[in-house]
Formats: C-alpha cells, sequence, structure tokens
C-alpha cells in the first residue's frame, strides 16, 4: 500500500493518470485518490481499474462519470458538492486532464464560484512524446487533434507553416496517414517529423525521419493506438552557422547578446540556446 488517507480540504482536485504503465502513476494521485470524498472520472471503468491495481478502496464513495457529453447539470452538482464542503478529484482517461482532455468547463465553473483547483500533475502524452523525440523544446506549441475535414485540416496548418517553434498534434490510428500527408503537402517533404505511437506501452514505437519519408511510411498502413505526431520548425536543418552569424553580427549592433540571440533564432527558427552559443563563440573571438 503506497498512499496515504488523510482529509483534504475542499476544492477540485485535478488528478493526472498514467498513458500507459499503470506504475507510472504519483503517489500523491494516490492519495488524493484514496481520499477525495467525491471521484469523477471520464471513463470510471479505466479509473476504477487503476485504483484496484494500486489497491485504493472506493469506500462506498461516489464515483461518477464526467466525460465530454456530461450537461451543465452534471457541471452544477459537482460545483455544489465542491461549495458544500466536500473534496472532489477528477481523474482523466490517460493523462492530464484538459490536455485534449474533458474538464474544461468544470475548472471553469469551479473558478467562477470562487472556489479552490487543485492540480496534481504527472504522466502526458505530450510531454513524454517530446521528450522522446530528441526535437527542440526550448519552444514548441501543442495544437491537439486537427479538423475532421481535409479543407479545413491543410487550412489551419497553412496558418502554422511560419511558426518558429516545434508542432506537436494528436491524431487517431484511423486519421494518421491522411493527416501525414496533409502536412506534407502542406508544408513539403523536408521537416524533421516523429511519430509516437503507444507511449509507455508494450508496443511503443518511434518513428523517425523527414516529413516525406514518414508520411511515405503510415501511407496504407492499419495501426492501432494513440498516436503523438511532431514536426520540426521551419528552417531548422536549412540555415548554415555562416547566415546565422551574419544576423547575429547585424543584431548585436544594437542588442544585448540575450536579446540579439532571441530575435535571429525567432528568425530563422532555430532553438534560441544553439543561437545563443554562436553569439557567445563570436563573442569571445573578438
Amino acid at each position: 500500500m503506497n498512499f496515504v488517507t488523510k482529509p483534504l480540504s475542499a476544492g477540485l482536485y485535478f488528478v493526472a493518470t498514467p498513458i500507459g504503465a499503470a506504475r507510472d502513476i504519483t503517489l500523491r494521485a494516490l492519495d488524493i485518490l484514496a481520499s477525495a470524498d467525491v471521484i469523477a472520472a471520464e471513463d470510471t471503468r479505466t479509473t476504477r481499474k487503476l485504483m484496484d491495481i494500486h489497491g485504493v478502496p472506493l469506500n462506498g464513495r461516489q464515483l461518477v462519470a464526467f466525460h465530454d457529453h456530461s450537461t451543465k447539470g452534471n457541471v452544477d452538482r459537482l460545483v455544489a458538492e465542491i461549495a458544500s464542503g466536500k473534496s472532489v478529484a477528477y481523474a482523466s482517461e490517460a493523462g492530464t486532464p484538459l490536455v485534449a482532455d474533458p474538464g474544461y468547463e468544470l475548472a471553469r465553473a469551479v473558478i467562477a464560484a470562487d472556489l479552490p483547483v487543485i492540480s496534481a500533475p504527472g504522466p502526458s502524452a505530450l510531454l513524454a512524446a517530446l521528450t522522446t523525440s530528441g526535437m527542440a523544446t526550448d519552444r514548441f506549441a501543442f495544437v491537439g487533434f486537427l479538423p475532421a475535414t481535409k479543407a479545413q485540416r491543410e487550412a489551419e496548418i497553412a496558418m502554422l507553416r511560419d511558426a518558429p517553434f516545434t508542432l506537436v498534434f494528436y491524431e487517431s490510428p484511423k486519421r494518421i496517414g491522411e493527416m501525414l500527408g496533409n502536412l506534407r503537402d502542406v508544408l513539403g517533404i523536408g521537416r524533421e517529423t516523429v511519430v509516437c505511437r503507444e507511449l509507455t506501452k508494450r508496443f511503443e514505437e518511434i518513428t523517425r525521419g523527414n516529413l516525406g519519408e514518414v508520411a511515405d511510411a503510415f501511407t496504407n498502413r492499419s495501426v492501432k493506438g494513440e498516436l503523438v505526431v511532431l514536426v520540426g520548425r521551419q528552417g531548422a536543418d536549412d540555415v548554415a552557422d555562416m547566415d546565422v552569424a551574419a544576423a547575429l553580427q547585424e543584431a548585436m549592433k544594437t542588442m544585448r547578446i540575450k536579446d540579439a540571440a532571441t530575435v535571429v533564432a525567432g528568425a530563422l527558427g532555430l532553438p534560441r540556446r544553439q543561437v545563443y552559443q554562436i553569439a557567445l563563440q563570436m563573442k569571445d573571438e573578438e
């Protein structure tokens, strides 16, 4: 038994849950699940199974469903529980609540009622994919799921074309081939791309290459499981050191080194750390 049962103050507790390996749950998350007066869950079966694995008893407490199709009445009932002095834990089916998971309307309602919202951080497919990918993490944009139709997808991708940071998407196995094809058609074949499938699970798979290669790898391929797609920033592989140095030399005429590195990194779509190191080297050589 690795959890501690103790009274919790009234409030909404967002509990991150494993995206695969059950042992990835935090001890604090287990404490909250063991102690909360009410447990709300995106999927009650998944949450009950997770509690059973870790020996957390329900002991007659309420376990209620709360998901994308929950009504305002469901929200109001949970807010009323907190207002009456109870602690409510909300557990996602997998990962961190509100990050491409339900909970936003509930959080807004609790905050509007001037009641506490507390986070018990933990597993996240977004962060697991970033750390596994080997791509730049100093600046990234979480896009989540793209629109369902091709025209809307490509329009949104086009708006992200010149973004100077790593792009992170979630996608379903049924649409992954089409989605990667849309990315390739709009962004070109050269960008560094990583697809992470079934992270932390038995059949975890990482596919790396340029966007053209990765799109081809998933064309007409039937896959299962959760997928995270990461696409490198514009120009990250195409800018020579001499171009960076020239841009820095011009910027440093009127800016401090740190400011010049920030501006040049953003303009060229490069990691700020990389550009800053080049700037320091230039300064030393002077």
